[in-house]
């Protein structure tokens, strides 16, 4: 299953047109891999085959479907730890006393995938702030693929996903075993609304949010997309929020707005003052 380079441009473009996805000249084997699955459901002969029928009809469901299957979905429980550290020990602590009550706190996961970060922080809540766990917290997560958002809100997850960043006792605490899957408890589905969102073309009607998870997401922008985002970010990020990047990610040269902190080994940002 091979794609020659004009079928190739034609699907970055498309990937760039609906997604603000910059998808590299050298991962045209990514596209074989991903689209492979797409060619057989339909029956067709080859990826060139595909290629031809989005070139021949106007933006269709099957474009949708070919963004979605080409669209990174990388991530796990609690991943990389540190973060989740930092929002257990220094982050939550200092909200809450700044916020005495006032309102609740507002969280943000951007390109959630299959829904695990959002999750972690809800079980975050439940262990270490069960006052805040439920009624306190908004926690509401993102992502551009309907596909993805659906796997999310069903909150099933196999045992290679389970094993991934999740302790022990937190799956005993929050799944039950379904067959070959775990299920999380409803308890914590319904702590996190699900909404589906293009980070670039959409806007968010909410006022501030206290925490906001932007991670392993501006790495696949150019920089001017990177900008466009960080922007929108800076307009919905409360003055005392906080905002976490991917471990390779930074705002530097990017938007000066922001001032990076750093709590053990967890890195964050805040608006400057």
């Amino acid at each position: 299953m091979s794609i020659n380079s004009c079928d190739f441009n034609y699907l970055r473009q498309l990937m760039r047109q609906y997604s603000s996805m910059v998808l590299d000249s050298d991962k045209a084997y990514l596209a074989e891999l991903r689209l492979a699955p797409l060619v057989a459901k339909m029956k067709l002969n080859s990826l060139g085959e595909l290629i031809s029928k989005l070139q021949t009809q106007p933006l269709s469901r099957l474009h949708i479907e070919v963004v979605e299957a080409m669209l990174l979905t990388e991530t796990s429980f609690f991943r990389d730890g540190y973060p989740f550290e930092a929002i257990a020990k220094f982050i939550l602590p200092q909200l809450i006393s700044n916020q005495r009550g006032k309102r609740r706190l507002n969280v943000w996961c951007a390109a959630c995938s299959s829904g695990q970060e959002p999750y972690s922080l809800a079980m975050l809540l439940c262990e270490h702030f069960p006052e805040l766990a439920h009624g306190q917290v908004q926690l509401l997560a993102t992502d551009l693929s309907s596909k993805m958002l659906d796997r999310a809100r069903e909150g099933s997850y196999s045992q290679v996903e389970i094993a991934r960043g999740l302790p022990k006792q937190l799956l005993m605490n929050y799944f039950h075993n379904s067959g070959y899957e775990w299920q999380l408890k409803d308890c914590i589905r319904e702590m996190v609304e699900f909404r589906q969102m293009n980070l670039v073309t959409d806007s968010l009607t909410q006022s501030f949010f206290d925490i906001i998870f932007l991670r392993n997401v501006l790495i696949y922008f150019d920089v001017e997309t990177k900008k466009k985002v960080l922007d929108k970010v800076k307009q919905v990020l409360s003055p005392h929020g906080y905002l976490f990047l991917g471990s390779g990610e930074t705002t530097l040269n990017l938007d000066d707005s922001f001032q990076q902190l750093q709590f053990n080994k967890a890195v964050f940002y805040k608006l400057r003052s």
